[in-house]
């Protein structure tokens, strides 16, 4: 057996665990640099705030129906989670952390546990040491998993937030009640094509023969057929090093100076190969992009990537960032006000294992020097060493204008108990 604890609208519910005057009342979560709607209380989602609905555009209707707007807090919302996940480790050896609010758990050895009760035990831990709610679905297999935790979440009354598939009966009862687009795994495209062959619940797809299910669509849509009648074929997932690496940011304002953006670009390089060389690994290709404010529809756009190869695996900030600042020059057009940019690093290999360049090799007092670099950042809590075409005075910062409280990542910023 499979269980899936997702934590219940988890952005809004940490915000709710520091400020309690927020219970019970709508709230909705905004994306990066104030954008758009990412996240939102139950409140809030049946006053049909859409998500993705861009704030600037909704503020007015917020403020209407008086729902509190808050900018995304990051740093206090990866400790919850990590405490949450910390929690959920002490239930079973074998643990998925899926997403940030999201863990599968193996429950393997679990025969004889009244499984209902198992899971009332850990949503309780979970509000009583961290605040926050949780629904829990328990299953054969990852996808009945997802369906059973759909079922828990849509009637929390009823079923006290849990929901447990052990008998074929309610597994077929369970895959009547899900429509096939709310299934996991199942996107527009393959919805649109298996409600071509007459799916509309997740129980029609079970039915489709499995012969053309592997040939017509895939091994993946395969094993999740297979994982839906109860025949376990997703398997939990170890934790495992990025196979991509990106820096992506929108400018604060448009820049039509070339000066301005190769700044920019030898930041975001810098960044990535810092990130590089937090988890060992090297890169084998960069791609630099570059584009114009889509939004200014008057104006000119442009937008453009560049792809650089290197002849042997690097994880230095000095050739990460020359690489990219010549790139960008030769995509970087006069006349264009560009709004953002990105360096995404690939071909990622394992540092203490890739295939040597008999002919060429990077600077061997580089790993040292980005040692130390490294090692200084860390010690100082900031970016205090930067390359000399950054600029020293400026750091990255995104637009959050409505931020609550770092409470449990910065001394600074913790409650004060009078």
């Amino acid at each position: 057996m499979f269980a899936l604890i997702d934590c219940n609208n988890f952005y809004a519910s940490c915000e709710r665990v520091f400020n309690p005057n927020l219970q019970g009342k709508p709230i909705a979560i905004l994306s990066n640099n104030d954008g758009c709607v990412i996240s939102m209380s139950d409140e809030a989602k049946k006053l049909q705030l859409p998500f993705g609905a861009p704030i600037f555009k909704w503020e007015r209707f917020c403020k209407e129906q008086n729902i509190t707007i808050l900018s995304s807090n990051y740093p206090l919302y990866g400790d919850m989670s990590a405490r949450v996940m910390t929690i959920l480790a002490a239930f079973s050896p074998e643990v998925e952390v899926y997403s940030i609010d999201e863990s599968f758990l193996k429950l393997d050895g679990f025969e004889k546990y009244n499984l209902s009760e198992y899971a009332t035990t850990m949503r309780s831990r979970v509000l009583k040491w961290t605040g926050i709610p949780t629904c829990v679905g328990i299953a054969p297999t990852k996808a009945l998993c997802k369906v059973a935790n759909k079922i828990a979440r849509s009637n929390l009354k009823q079923s006290k937030g849990i929901c447990v598939i052990d008998s074929e009966e309610k597994r077929i009862k369970a895959l009547k009640w899900t429509k096939i687009g709310n299934v996991w795994g199942i996107g527009r495209q393959l919805k649109k094509q298996l409600e071509a062959k007459g799916c509309q619940t997740a129980y029609d797809f079970t039915q489709l023969p499995s012969d053309w299910v592997l040939k017509k669509l895939s091994i993946v849509v395969w094993r999740l057929q297979k994982d839906l009648q109860g025949i376990s074929k997703i398997p939990l997932e170890e934790i495992s090093s990025k196979k991509v690496i990106a820096t992506t940011r929108s400018f604060e304002q448009t820049y039509s100076d070339i000066e301005n953006i190769k700044e920019r670009i030898s930041t975001f390089a810098a960044r990535c190969a810092e990130k590089l060389r937090k988890q060992e690994s090297s890169c084998h290709m960069l791609i630099v992009q570059l584009s114009s404010d889509r939004f200014q529809k008057e104006a000119p756009q442009h937008r453009e990537s560049k792809t650089v190869v290197f002849s042997y695996p690097t994880d230095s900030t000095l050739v990460l960032a020359n690489a990219a600042v010549t790139a960008i020059k030769t995509i970087f057009k006069p006349g264009i006000k560009y709004k953002r940019a990105g360096v995404i690093v690939a071909g990622l290999v394992p540092n203490d294992n890739f295939q040597l360049n008999l002919f060429t090799q990077e600077n061997p007092k580089h790993k040292p020097l980005m040692a130390a670099i490294d090692g200084l950042n860390r010690k100082f809590k900031s970016d205090k060493i930067k390359l000399g075409n950054q600029d020293l005075n400026r750091t990255w910062k995104m637009r959050q204008e409505r931020l609550s409280s770092k409470f449990t990542t910065n001394i600074k910023e913790i409650i004060s108990v009078h």
